[in-house]
């Protein structure tokens, strides 16, 4: 993969687009047991972590508009760019991941 910069949706920007009930595919690249401490609301996302993300990536509609996250953006950048490098091309990051969303939109949200 190049070093592109890859396309981002703030916590605020998605959390204006769920309150509108336009929500987008929530992928969630995190480790099963990081959604039992903090998550997002409960939308249908699906938890494909990252160990297992490129040999699941025949799961996901390319023609969807895709927001991915983590726990701070990383592995969910990391995500993005693999999807951009497949092809797609409705693909988000949620900017800061969890901690994003928590400093943005939920500060109840456990941190950690």
């Amino acid at each position: 993969m190049t070093d592109t910069t890859v396309p981002e949706i703030s916590p605020t920007e998605l959390k204006a687009r769920i309150d509108a009930e336009d929500v987008p595919v929530l992928i969630d690249v995190r480790e099963v047991h990081e959604a039992d401490i903090s998550d997002l609301p409960e939308l249908g996302q699906v938890c494909i972590p990252i160990p297992e993300f490129s040999s699941r990536v025949d799961e996901l509609d390319r023609d969807a508009e895709i927001v991915l996250y983590c726990r701070s953006g990383s592995r969910s950048e990391w995500a993005v760019g693999l999807l951009i490098h497949e092809g797609f091309e409705k693909v988000f990051n949620l900017k800061g991941g969890m901690l994003g969303w928590r400093n943005e939109v939920d500060p109840d949200s456990p941190a950690y």
